[in-house]
């Protein structure tokens, strides 16, 4: 078993931290378990996690319900070792030495479940190959 100094970190941004950021949070959480560090957060955090978000998570077998979204914060960015930005722009610091990633995904705001699956597919698989590179399975 790998201890804490060991395991990667990840942060995922987006804006709102609302949806994508929660989504991949959930999905490397699920997938991975204590093999990775995870956090999630958002430069301009919304109120509440998208419904049709936590909606479509629930369809994938995963109950995200009870997050709440988070500001983003210069700590969490110096903690992680891998930042995975989802649209936030010029809003995420940048800081040497950790590994920047910018996913480019459609934003689930507003939107219904219909919109949201084809984004929760998405970045499952962008998750599953995130795993695959920094924590694979022993």
């Amino acid at each position: 078993m790998s201890t804490a100094a060991q395991r990667p970190s990840v942060l995922f941004v987006c804006v709102h931290n609302a949806g994508r950021s929660q989504m991949a949070a959930a999905f490397l959480t699920h997938l991975a378990g204590d093999r990775v560090q995870v956090r999630s957060a958002g430069s301009a955090p919304a109120d509440t996690v998208n419904p049709a978000v936590v909606e479509a998570m629930s369809e994938a077998g995963i109950n995200i319900s009870a997050e709440v979204p988070k500001v983003l914060t210069v700590e969490a960015v110096q903690a992680s070792d891998v930042v995975i930005t989802m649209g936030c722009g010029d809003t995420c610091p940048v800081f040497p030495g950790k590994r920047y990633l910018d996913w480019d995904l459609a934003d689930p705001a507003g939107h219904g479940v219909d919109a949201v699956r084809p984004i929760r597919d998405e970045i499952e698989k962008r998750i599953r190959g995130l795993i695959d590179e920094i924590a694979p399975a022993e």
